[in-house]
């Protein structure tokens, strides 16, 4: 929740994973900088940019059962998942020093590995916890419940978390955030079209399912069904909307908690702080005020019976893939085939390899930097952060559209990036984390969840802590976070395809080099604009160029609304807008580079009959490579703040001069726009 609120990532979260890019350790053999099987050569460039360059890949790729979809990233992540299990297993083939980092690690894997005592169990794990939510009295001991649940990583009605103040980034402060949907968005409940009903029938079976295999009669089960329903659509009509929570100044208040408790009667709020250690006296932020007040008015009819089986749902949802393999069976059917139509479970190693990275994510990123991380690349990325930054200071600077005023201070932002590459400086300190192989794996999810919660709340009112890293080494992704002004770029993307130590420039530049130029745009797209070069929310805009601004986006998110994605669903521009012209920039910033490094030199001759220009956009488009099943197309419109991969590759292209320059599209070309409908806002 807070990575998703406060840091813009090249992917949607779903979607990240690990990989390894040890090929100078490791001897492999060399990587293609780029393989003209993965093209379809029968396309011409100027119908459809993403088939010519990805063609030949994706039909050699087809979607395998346990993905909703499948790209470049999951490939790399599923080979980083096959060198991350030898590791883990390295790590379990010899006895640990009690204590150890690799020794919960070999604990925590063991657990969800052991199938026979898992469906021994059924729902053992969380009888307990049931019991005593079924035991709450009154609305005091019901929030205290809820309090608990969230420092345990649940999150009924809403979030606490604590990062940075926006409006004071050197400082660390508690924040409220909306939340409480078991089907994770508004549109799922308040939707009417047919494919969103049939989603809210199967989400009500679902809910009854998990009740009845908690041991609890059909009576109760039908009943909870009516509960949960009954308050989550309360909240999904109290919730701000995805282009809502965008707008960073809306999604901002700042006051004491005692001011907030006399300002918003949705909860106990007394009883909630004391439980959270939160004093009356403190400052918080509340993100979205609305969202609390409107609650306050609609929870009226909400019973206390109510408010248990929202919570024992939450409990029983959240554990499921943790328990018994008839919960699941359960949870998959719901959350895996029809929400996103993956058509089978991942293997129970993968499973148990993911919740052990969850846990200990940096502990496994400190052994997989040591196998897998040659010096070599970082040194490499720092030089092309170093050009990229140039590029993007020239583009500024050349800007038509923005005053000298305005342009100083973005240059003076730029200038004061903090540039994150490989892994941290010093590793996490795990030794407060219990994991004990004598307890129920679901025991041990939830003390790993306290560890990671305690963590972040004993945060609240320190400073800043600038080194600390959002991503764990091993993420094949990269980062922008506004409140620190941070670019990051984990050890786990800097490997082929996206950057390639065998390739020519002109790939890497058109690969590695737009990650870079991406991650920087987004200090500058319709959100990373809102911060100063300190990381605080500051208007350092003139009205006039914040006007121009605003208009040169809007075209941006036209041209995306009139995408259709499928039958009757259009893309939206607005809610994917960072991620667009963050694709756009650092398309144009890296192409700038790539040029520049050339000064001074002979261009390059063609490489297999492409020109170095040519070479530049395959590369960008051969990233995006991917095969999606069309009930993930609808669920990622829905949730993902990026566009589908098709569309960051022949939507942004089309804004592109010198990409038609590069294909000789011409009018005519499905692919061609014509220049006055184009646009660059960086």
């Amino acid at each position: 929740m807070k990575r998703t609120m406060i840091v813009s990532a090249l992917l949607v979260a779903g979607m990240i994973g690990m990989t390894g890019c040890g090929n100078e350790q490791k001897g492999n053999a060399k990587v293609p900088a780029i393989d003209p099987a993965n093209m379809d050569l029968s396309v011409k460039p100027g119908t459809d940019f993403y088939l010519y360059s990805n063609g030949g890949w994706m039909q050699k790729n087809q979607l395998k059962p346990e993905y909703s979809r499948y790209g470049i990233f999951d490939m790399l992540t599923n080979n980083n998942l096959e060198q991350l299990h030898a590791i883990v297993d390295e790590v379990r083939s010899v006895e640990q020093p009690a204590g150890s980092s690799a020794q919960k690690i070999a604990t925590l894997y063991n657990l969800g590995m052991d199938s026979v005592t898992l469906n021994a169990q059924g729902a053992a794990p969380i009888r307990a916890y049931l019991e005593s939510i079924e035991a709450i009295k009154d609305n005091k001991e019901m929030t205290e419940m809820f309090a608990k649940m969230h420092k345990q990583g649940f999150a009924p009605y809403f979030v606490t978390f604590v990062d940075a103040d926006e409006k004071n980034s050197s400082m660390n402060i508690a924040t409220l955030y909306q939340a409480g949907l078991g089907m994770g968005d508004r549109d799922y409940y308040l939707g009417n079209d047919e494919d969103t009903k049939a989603i809210r029938e199967a989400y009500k079976k679902y809910i009854h399912d998990l009740f009845v295999l908690a041991g609890y009669d059909e009576a109760t089960a039908e009943k909870a069904v009516a509960s949960v329903m009954k308050i989550e659509n309360k909240i999904a009509k109290a919730s701000y909307s995805r282009e809502a929570l965008r707008d960073s100044h809306n999604n901002y208040t700042k006051m004491t908690a005692e001011a907030w408790k006399k300002a918003d009667k949705s909860f106990d709020w007394d009883t909630y702080f004391a439980a959270m250690n939160i004093p009356m006296s403190d400052e918080i932020v509340i993100k979205q005020t609305g969202f609390f007040n409107q609650l306050a008015k609609d929870m009226a009819d909400v019973t206390l019976d109510d408010q248990k089986l929202y919570a024992q749902f939450n409990l029983i949802s959240n554990a499921a893939p943790y328990l018994s393999d008839d919960f699941v069976n359960t949870n998959f059917e719901f959350n895996g085939r029809v929400m996103s139509g993956r058509e089978q479970l991942q293997p129970r190693w993968k499973r148990a390899l993911s919740t052990t990275e969850g846990a200990m994510g940096e502990a496994l990123g400190e052994l997989y930097v040591e196998k897998y991380f040659p010096a070599s690349s970082k040194e490499k990325m720092l030089e092309l952060v170093r050009n990229l930054q140039g590029a993007l200071s020239e583009r500024i600077a050349q800007l038509e559209w923005m005053s000298d005023e305005t342009k100083a201070r973005a240059q003076e932002k730029l200038a004061n990036f903090y540039v994150k590459i490989g892994y941290p400086d010093e590793w996490r300190d795990y030794s407060a984390l219990e994991i004990k192989g004598d307890e129920s794996y679901w025991a041990n999810i939830l003390r790993s969840n306290e560890f990671e919660m305690n963590d972040m709340l004993s945060k609240a009112g320190t400073p800043v802590d600038k080194n600390k890293w959002h991503m764990n080494p091993q993420m094949v992704n990269a980062y922008y976070n506004p409140t620190t002004n941070e670019i990051c770029f984990p050890a786990g993307i800097l490997q082929p395809p996206f950057f390639n130590p065998d390739a020519d420039d002109a790939v890497n530049y058109g690969a590695i080099g737009v990650v870079i130029g991406h991650e920087m745009t987004h200090g500058f797209d319709d959100q990373g604009r809102n911060y100063d070069k300190d990381g605080n929310m500051n208007d350092w805009w003139t009205k006039e160029d914040a006007a121009k601004f605003n208009e040169r986006a809007q075209v941006l998110v036209d041209q995306f609304n009139a995408v259709e994605v499928a039958d009757g669903v259009y893309a939206n521009g607005a809610f994917t807008l960072g991620e667009n012209i963050a694709d756009q920039g650092g398309l144009l910033v890296a192409r700038l580079a790539y040029e520049n490094s050339l000064k001074d030199k002979e261009r390059p001759a063609p490489i297999d009959g492409l020109t170095d220009a040519q070479r530049f956009y395959i590369a960008y488009a051969s990233v995006w490579a991917q095969n999606i099943r069309p009930e993930e197309i609808l669920r990622l419109t829905k949730i993902d703040p990026h566009a589908l991969g098709v569309n960051r590759v022949n939507v942004t292209l089309r804004n592109i001069d010198d990409f038609y320059e590069a294909f000789d599209i011409v009018e005519g070309d499905p692919m061609y726009l014509a220049p006055e409908k184009r646009v660059n806002v960086w």
